[in-house]
């Protein structure tokens, strides 16, 4: 007997996540697009493009997919070159979401540990460049998804709906490709979001020792201390981000390596296997980390909140003014 409390959760659990991942992260883009958090430009180019990757991922992944497949069917996302398409796009979203968190990580690193390449390599300029990159990228790295699939109805002379074609398998240079593909998602980001991680709280603890030794040295008796307030936020920031990405993760990341290992294959129906329950777990955890972080933007930063509150009081505004 198949164990169907996975597919009921689903049924409630996506939709109630469009409904909050959409417009959190439509009003992250636009607070955050203001510049009024007190935040540096780079980061904010990097915060703006994660929210966006995060839109893409409710919107192809969460609503075209997952929402469409359990309450829709036959419908003009259902044509298979439409389908495949959609799996295309909901692969590019994802390794656009995922790969941003490492740049940015990757990006608090160089600006806490690298004094000298921080002004070079922390900037504007070089933000958009990376993060423009990220994007093409992904669009490259996710075409051939587009070809792996065949229609699997064909009703008056139109194609409908799509599934992996069977000789794939034999071909190796599609195995490579496979590999290579949960290879960079999520097994690279997951072990260099953990490792950049390290390395940055390791400096922060080293850089705070060695300043509260000067402070002691030179007898400063201010417990104010600008600079490490200053370090203290933007790690705060930093790990929030990272550790809800590693922990809403960690599921997909178990049942990755328990692929490679232990022969488990992808996208397994019988509820009944604690694989397939694991793997769809993993896989709703995994979608509900383009939902948290503007959660942990409000909770971290004292500006956003103040924006976040315009925003809310804004509709009564305008109805107290209109009846004013």
């Amino acid at each position: 007997m198949e164990f169907a409390i996975i597919p009921s959760i689903e049924k409630i659990y996506y939709p109630i996540l469009a409904l909050i991942g959409v417009p959190g992260n439509l009003v992250a883009i636009v607070i955050l697009s203001r510049g009024k958090c007190g935040l540096s430009k780079c980061i904010t180019r990097y915060l703006v493009a994660m929210a966006v990757a995060d839109l893409f991922v409710i919107i192809f992944d969460v609503i075209l997919y997952e929402i469409k497949g359990i309450y829709f069917s036959y419908t003009f996302l259902d044509y298979t070159p439409v389908c495949s398409l959609n799996i295309a796009l909901v692969f590019t979203a994802i390794d656009c979401s995922v790969w941003l968190t490492v740049t940015f990580t990757f990006d608090r690193l160089i600006a806490i540990r690298c004094q000298k390449m921080r002004e070079r390599y922390c900037t504007e300029r070089t933000a958009t460049i990376i993060i423009a990159t990220v994007f093409v990228l992904s669009i490259i790295e996710n075409i051939p998804i587009y070809f792996e699939n065949e229609h699997q109805e064909i009703i008056d002379n139109i194609k409908w709906f799509c599934s992996v074609k069977s000789n794939l398998s034999n071909l190796p240079i599609w195995v490579a490709y496979f590999f290579f593909d949960i290879t960079l998602t999520p097994f690279l980001p997951f072990v260099l979001i953990v490792l950049l991680n390290a390395l940055t709280v390791q400096h922060i603890i080293q850089a705070n020792d060695v300043r509260k030794g000067l402070r002691r040295s030179k007898n400063c008796d201010d417990p104010n201390d600008p600079e490490m307030e200053n370090r203290r936020k933007s790690i705060i920031l930093l790990l929030a981000i990272s550790t809800c990405f590693i922990l809403l993760w960690m599921i997909t990341f178990v049942h990755f390596v328990c692929t490679q290992f232990a022969g488990i294959q992808f996208m397994l129906t019988d509820y009944s296997d604690p694989f397939a329950i694991m793997e769809h777990t993993g896989y709703m955890l995994q979608c509900l980390s383009s939902c948290t972080n503007t959660i942990i933007y409000a909770v971290a930063q004292s500006r956003f909140r103040e924006e976040l509150k315009k925003i809310v009081k804004y509709p009564f505004t305008l109805i107290k003014f209109a009846f004013s």
